[in-house]
């Protein structure tokens, strides 16, 4: 076992809630300051440490990725740009819920729970109070706290958080940053949906072990790499002609210089690529080094997995979307509603940002609604020929002018409440199959 794993295994066997640092583990070890440095740069990526300003690096408890809607009192300190008075132990302990201390002591007792964060100003008996309760402690307005509320938030190891915000901004910035992890939930990245345990052939393989590959897998395609796991090339069968000798090495035969993509990729990114490319595998890397692979097959079942899911937060489209409705209308489909005030510019009409982003997701809506496939905006050719003024009454028609094996096209007209022609907008889009 090398160096920089040894330290990431000594990292995991520390208390959750050890605050380390590169000299210690360097001392502690007896490793240079290079390799524990990297080693807690890998374990901050592993998600075992973080990275608190004014704190230091802490072993936290690996969170599941999918479970953004909660925030550790860390991220609360980030988030308000807070100071941490006490209760260092707790930083990476989840906050349920926050509570806010406008009430009388009697009546907030029954609102705070454990592992909720109370925001209060200088309150000595509500900061006493939530501390009792195992909850964390936001102090709003700068005040400070006195030596016996410290030393309480470090024996119970439950933050005590300071803040020279008020404490109705303190309570907006932690609605939004839960709002905006919610959004980000089902923003499925490639490290959500790859292969972990590839199968893959080294560059001095021959032809034959990749004829047992699809024996026995049943794939075609796989990922060659080096003596260190670099990836160097792919093997399809393409590459290999019919009559090409079993003795033949993999090196010889095999595309170099393939597209790879990395565990942070978003999924739309890579069946982007897919589609315009042509790609039916790529190999995931760590800097060049094989970590797992992707099939269409995986992407085209996360984009319908994505499709199918509730979106917990606003995002800029669903304040847009949520004034219009449609409905099937002969061979179109056919949307309504109206300007809402977030899709203006500055001279008070509609933007053509705003207009763009309505008539393009119309067409995507109506290809996938009508024949039931995922498709990708290939080019948009859009038209504006009047003005649009906000609370204007529009109608939205999208007619499907062509459908191809592989590609199609919309025609996208716009109207406003004098049936007056106000946009027109011709979209193409590369249809992904499996």
């Amino acid at each position: 076992m090398s160096k920089h794993e040894d330290v990431i295994n000594y990292i995991l066997s520390l208390d959750v809630g050890t605050k380390i640092s590169v000299r210690s583990i360097a001392s502690d070890l007896g490793v240079s300051d290079g390799t524990a440095y990297r080693a807690i740069k890998d374990s901050d990526t592993l998600g075992i440490v973080t990275t608190i300003p004014r704190v230091g690096t802490v072993r936290i408890e690996k969170v599941e990725k999918k479970n953004m809607e909660a925030l550790t009192y860390g991220e609360v300190i980030n988030i308000v740009d807070g100071t941490l008075l006490g209760g260092r132990d707790g930083i990476y302990k989840v906050l349920h819920c926050f509570v806010i201390g406008a009430m009388t002591i009697d009546a907030m007792e029954r609102y705070i729970k454990k592992d909720c964060l109370l925001i209060v100003g200088n309150r000595e008996e509500a900061q006493r109070l939530a501390l009792l309760n195992n909850s964390g402690v936001l102090i709003t307005g700068g005040f400070e706290c006195s030596d016996e509320i410290r030393e309480l938030a470090n024996e119970r190891r439950f933050p005590l958080i300071s803040t020279t915000y008020d404490t109705f901004t303190v309570a907006s910035m932690i609605n939004k940053a839960i709002s905006e992890n919610m959004i980000k939930k089902y923003i499925l990245l490639i490290e959500d949906i790859m292969e972990s345990n590839p199968e893959y052939l080294n560059n001095t393989d021959k032809v034959l072990k990749w004829r047992e590959n699809i024996e026995k897998t049943k794939h075609e395609r796989y990922p060659v790499v080096d003596s260190k796991k670099r990836v160097i090339g792919i093997v399809t069968l393409k590459d290999i002609p019919s009559r090409t000798s079993d003795d033949e090495l993999i090196s010889k035969v095999m595309h170099r210089n393939p597209i790879v993509l990395t565990p942070k990729t978003t999924v739309a990114y890579a069946a982007h690529i897919m589609g315009w490319e042509g790609i039916d595998l790529f190999p995931v890397v760590d800097g060049k080094k094989l970590i797992g692979v992707v099939t269409r097959e995986d992407v085209i079942k996360a984009l319908q997995y994505m499709s199918r899911q509730p979106q917990s937060g606003e995002t800029l489209e669903d304040m847009v979307f949520k004034k219009f409705e449609f409905e099937p209308k002969g061979n179109a489909t056919h949307f309504y509603g109206k300007i809402t005030p977030e899709m203006l510019n500055p001279i008070g009409t509609a933007s053509y940002s705003s207009l763009n982003m309505l008539l393009s997701t119309m067409g995507v809506m109506t290809l996938r609604q009508k024949n039931n496939i995922n498709v990708l905006v290939d080019s948009i050719n859009t038209y504006f020929i009047r003005p649009v003024q906000i609370d204007s009454n529009i109608d939205i028609y999208c007619n499907i002018i062509d459908m191809g094996r592989n590609f199609c096209k919309i025609e996208i007209n716009m109207y406003n409440y004098k049936k007056e022609i106000v946009g027109k907008c011709i979209m193409s889009a590369r249809i992904i199959r499996k």
